[in-house]
């Protein structure tokens, strides 16, 4: 049996290249489930919390490579992987497996698959939904792109992070789930806490308002996780920023564009949200969307 067609299974040794608000959690999930993680950051700061926290650091993404199995990217952007793959290509097993678990461009993605699949290693894309709290539990929807049999092969991995692995099809593939399901989340989320600031103007109670829509046809993911918890108790603590939800939404919108989709909706609440990323900064809470809406902030 060759390398590339062995089951990716504990006490494997994977590496972790991102320990930040999902990193950590997802990293010890792994670690939960048996595998040999090695975790890295380019923040000292990151992996101090990680070594904190239980977790095995490596001081350099090349070290925390050495030997693994599996390599999952967790990083800002496609970009930002891209240029870290590049860094560390060279000290991979043959046949490894790398999983980019970040938010990035699907076109971009499956133009870096190809290139590595093609330099002898595997490669799948399956970014994540859930939020830092279903991270922590290990209840994460996963979608997963890319070759069966590669995603195959890391299907214990992934499971070990997400309760759902939705195998959505070619390489990129998961990343345009993702982004898709973001752009639709977040529609709903600005729809959302418009709803309440009419509502509190006319003299509604907004909580009032949130029972109703969670028992009616209004109900989505903001509606029941958001807006009691981080927007109406003004805590704005829900551990996905601003940054990162505007461009996950620009992200499906350059996807319309680049497949000559039109997406008139789409593009609007792309300029919503890159206008509140502009007001509030990138280190927002992406609930922060309450205070812009509402010109509270």
């Amino acid at each position: 049996m060759s390398a590339q067609s062995l089951i990716i299974s504990p006490p494997a040794r994977i590496a972790v290249i991102g320990l930040g608000n999902m990193g950590r959690p997802m990293s010890a999930c792994l670690v939960r489930a048996g595998y040999d993680v090695t975790g890295f950051d380019m923040s000292d700061a990151a992996r101090q919390r990680y070594v904190a926290g239980g977790g095995k650091a490596a001081a350099t993404a090349e070290a925390a490579v050495t030997s693994a199995a599996a390599i999952i990217t967790l990083l800002p952007d496609g970009k930002i992987v891209r240029a870290a793959l590049d860094g560390i290509k060279a000290h991979l097993e043959p046949g490894a497996v790398i999983i980019d678990m970040s938010s990035s461009a699907p076109l971009g993605t499956k133009a870096l698959g190809e290139e590595l699949i093609a330099a002898g290693f595997e490669f799948i894309d399956a970014p994540v939904s859930g939020g830092v709290k279903r991270a922590i539990d290990g209840t994460l929807a996963i979608m997963a792109g890319g070759a069966r049999s590669t995603i195959d092969r890391v299907d214990p991995v992934l499971a070990a992070m997400g309760k759902s692995v939705f195998r959505t099809g070619p390489l990129g593939s998961g990343h345009a789930a993702k982004a898709l399901n973001n752009y639709v989340s977040a529609a709903g989320l600005a729809a959302a806490v418009e709803a309440v600031a009419i509502a509190e103007k006319f003299g509604l109670e907004p909580a009032v308002l949130v029972d109703v829509l969670n028992a009616s046809t209004g109900r989505n993911n903001s509606t029941e996780n958001k807006l009691k918890q981080f927007v109406i108790a003004n805590s704005f603590t829900s551990g996905f920023s601003m940054a990162l939800m505007a461009k996950d939404i620009r992200t499906a919108g350059d996807l319309a564009h680049d497949l000559g989709v039109a997406a008139p909706l789409a593009d609007r609440v792309a300029e919503l949200w890159d206008a509140a990323l502009k007001a509030l900064g990138k280190d927002a809470d992406h609930t922060e969307i309450g205070l812009y809406l509402t010109g509270k902030r």
